[in-house]
């Protein structure tokens, strides 16, 4: 316990965040001494009291006669029995209250929200950090009475007070007075209660009708369990009243009577009455009655979730213009990506891995650099090459922990260019890196894959990198992780690491220093434990260091009215699987800020929370609860900036309730006629389509900016009902802002499952992908965007082949449909001049043919060829392989090794078909030679 403890504090130490250590531990220890005294002292107390109220001792019954037994036995430790029982129910309770740590921060914190709810006229900090705490005393309170009235009836039991069986008077005056007083203070608690569940009905969750959910007051809230809460507390505090002046009249009936007074007004009023009221006025006439709560419960969830400034216009789907205007005009509507980061990365992997034990994600990222011609910026998917220590080709523990410690480089292409063999076009790659991002710090300590603890900078030297020579060697120059300068912090280690090696190995040494809690989103999590942190951290080249950049979340659950959501649904999404990354799965929370950005460095593990949203009253709280801790949002530098971007979990939470919260009348919001939903993704079916980072712009911007966007679909149809982006570039004025087009509800635009459908049943593509797709070649569809275009809505749709001789897809098809027009062919350019007829479709090949696919990829060998000439491409590919090898030329290396294991394959292949036709002449003489 102590080895973790003090191994927490050199952690926070070698952050520079000892603040939220001393700030969690200070409040956690004040909260479990306070509270812990305040129930042993009350439990003791009345222990003590129920011992001295004891009637003199006559054993005149049985009863009494085997109680008398315990009484002698506990009589020599009575004081211990005492302190013994007080102690242990303090530390449970101490223990449970330290807990709410959180609870009393943003209790004695709390800032205004400035706005106020509707139905009881108090700021909206009162339910969001000042009823938890409020709560909580209660609970406590509640918990302190029963458990002193448990020990204290014991007592009496025990020494006589109190009889069970014994004929005459079953209790003594003084056990009355006693037991009573503790009954009145759980009925005053009770009351108390009572008064605070009123405020609890504008968090309360219930159902509308189809299960729509619903959070706040309804008529039979307001007009029923409303005014039965007020008349309950003050029935409540006369029973309680009753209940103290036993201890004058030292009799039960009133107390009695009054109690049960209280259950059957319980039963009547705030069960009874509220259902009546339900059944005979609110069903027969719901939408009238229901409008006025319905509205405020629609206004309350668009603030809560800051999408009441969402901007609706009505779009056509349908356009007019000229086949000519249209194809000028996608050129500056939209940079069409056509690099999707959930299908290239295995092209990454093949190209840029250069060794077995670097990895890049399943999914990459979107990102944003300056072009090559130094004129705006580029659409950018990017990756870091990052360690895997399970491809490690020698698995022990100081290779694990010593030598393989790091990743290498950025590895980044353009998302709108591919080559012409369909490979991506590369803007950084290759060990060392080369490329257009400039010089940078490339060693990758701390990385989303990077979940195992290393230990550097000491006297075992680390490999760096694949060099020309071989591979470099390296040793840590950081400040970052724990110095292991002594043997008492390796004890520590050995400890909390479950690796003895730790204390005695001479791999450690002067200098060392362990590296662990390594991934993006442990730092934030750790420095930060009152954010929620988004599922998709993402690299960016930032003033020539490699930073993940974190989004965070503040959130709470107690804004009154508002929708609640569980924020791991909402932001489950066909990539979510892949990408393994997802918020909270269980955090239900009905308000939302991306409130923080924050970064990692990847060489040195910094973390720095960059305060976002200035005006976030649960931002401003944790502020104070933890000063210093977040920087000012003016002190994010330009270049960081130029990376920042809406985040895409916030994004689906939002598209998830817009699909219901976008109407602005009750009556809709009732009705339903207007709902819409997020597609399934046409390719991964079962899971929403997710959002796309995209440069566009919408019909009523000037130019292009980065957006996120996406589509909805009416409940239960096909059809497009809207289409929404969000403008992600934070260097723009209109950051935030939200805009979706929404078609006519009678509209028969396609969505995106029923443009799949179409590329699927067209009979011409799908002779194409028939062609695309023989022997063991496997396609695979990239992300189908959509773009509003001129009225109308454009789809494109990247078609990639995972061809037998490459285990990654290459680029070789697009797909394109404007309207009732569609295209499929070997570039972007060339299916948007097909589909606005500028150009004539290229003719589909004769069977047998092969498919036009340009100039062959330099990893693919010329298919087909004799045998002499498949064994002289695989001695020259083998020959290239270690020329490039000699030369540390990865990219060359891998490219020649695709060429011989192709010609291998294609020889083999060669020889079966020779030995089957050779097997099939024999059958074929040996056929004849029988008949003859």
């Amino acid at each position: 316990m102590f080895a973790g403890f003090w191994t927490d504090w050199l952690w926070y130490r070698s952050v520079d965040y000892t603040s939220v250590f001393r700030t969690q531990l200070f409040t956690r220890i004040v909260m479990f001494a306070v509270f812990g005294v305040v129930m042993a002292l009350a439990v003791g107390l009345n222990i003590w009291l129920a011992h001295r109220l004891r009637p003199p001792l006559s054993a005149m019954s049985m009863e009494q006669q085997n109680l008398d037994r315990y009484r002698m036995s506990i009589a020599p430790f009575k004081k211990w029995v005492l302190l013994g029982a007080a102690v242990l129910v303090g530390l449970i309770a101490g223990g449970s209250a330290s807990g709410q740590w959180r609870t009393w921060l943003q209790f004695v914190n709390g800032t205004s929200f400035g706005v106020t709810d509707p139905q009881f006229n108090k700021d909206v900090s009162f339910f969001a950090f000042d009823l938890p705490f409020y709560r909580f005393l209660l609970g406590f309170g509640f918990a302190v009475v029963v458990v002193s009235l448990i020990a204290a009836a014991l007592v009496h039991y025990l020494y006589g007070g109190l009889r069970v069986t014994t004929p005459g008077n079953r209790i003594t005056p003084a056990a009355t007075g006693h037991l009573s007083v503790l009954l009145g203070l759980f009925v005053s608690l009770k009351a108390v209660a009572y008064w605070f569940d009123r405020y609890g009905l504008a968090l309360k969750s219930s159902d509308l009708r189809d299960n729509t959910g619903w959070t706040g007051l309804r008529y039979v809230d307001a007009n029923a369990y409303l005014p039965a809460k007020t008349i309950l507390t003050i029935i409540a505090a006369i029973c309680a009243v009753l209940f103290f002046a036993t201890l004058w009249r030292r009799v039960w009936q009133l107390p009695v009577l009054g109690l049960g007074l209280l259950v059957l007004c319980a039963v009547l009023i705030g069960g009874v009455y509220p259902a009546l009221v339900q059944q005979f006025q609110v069903k027969p006439n719901e939408v009238a009655k229901e409008t006025p709560y319905i509205q405020k419960h629609l206004d309350a969830t668009k603030q809560a979730y800051d999408i009441d400034d969402a901007q609706l216009q009505d779009y056509t789907g349908v356009s007019d213009a000229d086949p000519e205007t249209l194809r000028g005009a996608v050129s500056t509507t939209a940079s069409i990506r056509l690099l999707d980061p959930s299908v290239v990365s295995p092209a990454f992997q093949q190209i840029q891995q250069v060794r077995g034990y670097y990895q890049f994600p399943a999914t990459l990222d979107v990102d944003r650099y300056p072009s090559a011609d130094g004129e705006g910026e580029t659409d950018t998917v990017i990756g870091l090459r990052e360690m895997n220590v399970n491809n490690v080709p020698e698995r022990n523990w100081i290779n694990d922990h010593f030598r393989y410690t790091h990743g290498f480089g950025v590895v980044a292409a353009s998302g709108t260019d591919v080559l012409s063999n369909g490979q991506p076009a590369f803007i950084e790659q290759d060990l060392p890196p080369e490329g257009d991002l400039g010089e940078y710090e490339p060693r990758i300590y701390y990385g989303e894959y990077t979940t195992q603890y290393s230990i550097v900078g000491g006297p075992q030297q680390e490999i760096d990198y694949a060099g020309e020579e071989g591979e470099v060697e390296y040793s840590y120059t950081g400040d970052s992780g724990v110095p292991l300068d002594n043997y008492f912090k390796r004890a520590a280690y050995a400890l909390t690491m479950s690796e003895p090696q730790i204390l005695y190995s001479g791999a450690i040494g002067e200098g060392s220093r362990i590296l662990y809690n390594r991934t993006p989103k442990e730092r934030v999590q750790a420095v930060a434990p009152w954010l929620t942190i988004d599922g998709d951290p993402y690299p960016a080249v930032v003033d020539g260091r490699v930073l993940w950049i974190v989004d965070a979340y503040t959130t709470t659950n107690g804004y009154p009215y508002s929708s609640r959501t569980t924020l791991g649904e909402a932001t489950e999404t066909s990539l979510t699987d892949e990408r393994g990354q997802v918020v909270a799965q269980e955090n239900r929370v009905n308000y939302i800020r991306n409130s923080v950005k924050a970064t990692v460095d990847a060489y040195n593990g910094e973390v720095t929370m960059y305060e976002w949203d200035t005006e976030d009253p649960v931002l401003k709280t944790w502020m104070k609860s933890f000063p210093g801790t977040v920087e000012a949002r003016d002190q994010i530098s330009d270049q960081l900036m130029d990376h920042l971007r809406y985040p895409q979990d916030l994004f689906k939470v939002q598209r998830d309730l817009l699909q219901r919260f976008h109407v602005d009348s009750a009556a809709q919001f009732y009705s339903g006629s207007e709902r819409w939903q997020v597609p399934d993704d046409p390719t991964h079916r079962g899971t929403s389509v997710p959002p796309y980072y995209l440069s566009m712009k919408m019909p009523d911007q000037d130019e292009q900016t980065f957006s996120l966007t996406t589509t909805f679909t009416p409940l239960g149809r096909d059809t497009l009902a809207a289409y929404m982006a969000v403008d992600a570039d934070t260097r723009s004025d209109e950051y935030g802002t939200m805009r979706i087009l929404t078609l006519p509800s009678n509209t028969t635009v396609w969505g995106p499952q029923q443009v799949q459908s179409r590329f699927n049943s067209d009979p011409v593509i799908a002779q194409e992908i028939n062609l695309l797709s023989r022997g063991d070649s496997e396609v695979e569809y990239g992300n189908l965007l959509t773009v509003p275009l001129e009225g109308g809505l454009l789809y494109a749709e990247p078609v990639y082949v995972r061809g037998a001789g490459t285990n990654y897809p290459l680029l070789r098809k697009v797909l394109v449909t404007y309207g009732e027009q569609t295209a499929f062919e070997d570039t972007l350019d060339a299916a948007l001049d097909v589909v606005f007829g500028v150009a004539e479709p290229t003719p589909p090949p004769e069977d047998g043919e092969e498919p036009p696919e340009g100039e062959e990829p330099p990893p693919t060998p010329p298919g087909g060829g004799t045998a002499e000439e498949l064994v002289q491409e695989a001695q020259s590919a083998y020959e290239e392989g270690q020329t490039a090898l000699q030369n540390g030329d990865w990219a060359a290396y891998g490219e020649a090794q695709a060429r011989l294991e192709e010609a291998l394959s294609q020889l083999a292949e060669l020889q079966s078909t020779d030995s089957a036709a050779r097997n099939e002449d024999e059958e074929q003489d040996g056929g004849e030679t029988a008949d003859g």
